[in-house]
C-alpha cells in the first residue's frame, strides 16, 4: 500500500513538473496562431487519432489559435475502389479526372472534415469545418503538368473568415479542396495548403504531423535526427540529397512559410501520442524545426 501511495505521489509530482515546463510556452504562445497539417498514421489509428484531436482542443483551452488543415488519401482510395474507379498517381500526384474529383471533394469535404469538426466538438473544442471554396478562403489554379486532371495549387488565400472564426475561439478545419476563378473544384496537396494558410495569416508555428521522426541525416536511422535547421540549411540538405523523395514538397512547404514570414515551421513524427504538445510545450520538442534565419 505504502508503494501504491508512493508511485501515485510520483505520477502527481510528474504531471505537475510538465504542467510548470509548459508555462512559459503558453504564456509565449498565447494568442498566436498555430497551423497544423494533419495527417498520416495519426489519421487512421484512432487511438492517436483521439490524441491529436485532445492535443487540439488543449491548444484552445489554454489560448493558442489553432487552424486544423487535413488530407485523406487513404479515405479518398478506399472510396475510389467502391465506386469501381481505379486510383492512379503520376510522379506522385493524384490523377485527378472529373470522376475522381467528384469523390475527392465528397469524401474530403463531406466524410473526413464533418468526422474531424464532430470529434473536436466531442472533446470539449468549438469546431467549423470549411473547405478552399468557403468564404473565397482560397483561389484556385492548376498544377500545370501534363495528364494529371484537376490538381491544383494555392493562388490566393483571402483569410478573413478565418481571422473571424479563430479570434472567437473557434477552431477552423479545413480540407484541401479549392476552386478557381470559374467554379472549377481542384485537389490541392493538404501540406502546401497549410503553408500557405500559415503564410498568409503570419502564423507563429506551421506543424506537419507525418510518418517519420523529422528530416534524418539517415532515413534509415532515427537517431540520426536533426532537431533544428533554418531555411538556408533546409535547402542544402535538399541540394545534397539528405532530404529526398516525400520530404522534399515537406520541407519545401516549411522553406515556403517561413519565407513568407512564418516564425517557425515543423516536422513530426504524427505516430508519437500527443507529438504536438511534446513539440510545442517542453523545452526538447521531438521532431524537426526548421527556422527563420532571422530567428534563430
Amino acid at each position: 500500500m505504502a508503494n501504491d501511495t508512493e508511485y501515485i505521489r510520483q505520477a502527481e509530482a510528474n504531471r505537475v513538473e510538465i504542467l510548470s515546463e509548459a508555462l512559459p510556452y503558453i504564456q509565449q504562445f498565447a494568442g498566436r496562431t498555430v497551423v497544423v497539417k494533419y495527417g498520416g498514421a495519426a489519421m487512421k489509428d484512432s487511438t492517436l487519432k483521439d490524441k491529436v484531436i485532445r492535443d487540439i482542443v488543449f491548444l484552445s483551452c489554454v489560448g493558442l489559435r489553432p487552424i486544423l488543415v487535413h488530407g485523406g488519401g487513404p479515405e479518398i482510395n478506399s472510396w475510389l475502389g467502391k465506386l469501381g474507379i481505379e486510383a492512379q498517381f503520376k510522379n506522385g500526384l493524384r490523377v485527378t479526372d472529373a470522376a475522381t474529383m467528384d469523390v475527392v471533394e465528397m469524401v474530403l469535404v463531406g466524410r473526413v472534415n464533418k468526422e474531424i469538426v464532430s470529434l473536436i466538438n466531442q472533446a470539449g473544442g468549438m469546431a467549423v469545418g470549411l473547405c478552399g471554396k468557403d468564404g473565397n478562403l482560397i483561389t484556385a489554379r492548376p498544377q500545370g503538368d501534363e495528364g494529371i486532371g484537376f490538381v491544383g495549387e494555392v493562388s490566393s488565400v483571402n483569410i478573413k473568415i478565418l481571422d473571424t472564426l479563430s479570434k472567437n475561439g473557434y477552431i477552423p478545419v479545413v480540407s484541401s479542396v479549392a476552386a478557381d476563378d470559374n467554379g472549377q473544384a481542384y485537389n490541392i496537396n493538404a501540406d502546401t495548403v497549410a503553408g500557405e494558410i500559415a503564410a498568409a495569416l503570419g502564423a507563429e508555428k506551421l506543424i506537419l504531423l507525418t510518418d517519420t521522426r523529422g528530416i534524418l541525416t539517415d532515413y534509415k536511422d532515427p537517431s540520426t535526427l536533426i532537431p533544428k535547421v533554418d531555411i538556408r540549411e533546409a535547402r542544402q540538405l535538399i541540394s545534397d540529397g539528405v532530404v529526398s523523395g516525400g520530404m522534399i514538397p515537406k520541407v519545401t512547404c516549411c522553406v515556403r512559410s517561413l519565407a513568407q514570414g512564418v516564425k517557425a515551421s515543423h516536422i513530426i513524427d504524427g505516430r508519437i501520442p500527443h507529438a504536438l504538445l511534446l513539440e510545442i510545450f517542453t523545452d526538447v520538442g521531438i521532431g524537426t524545426m526548421i527556422l527563420g534565419s532571422q530567428f534563430k
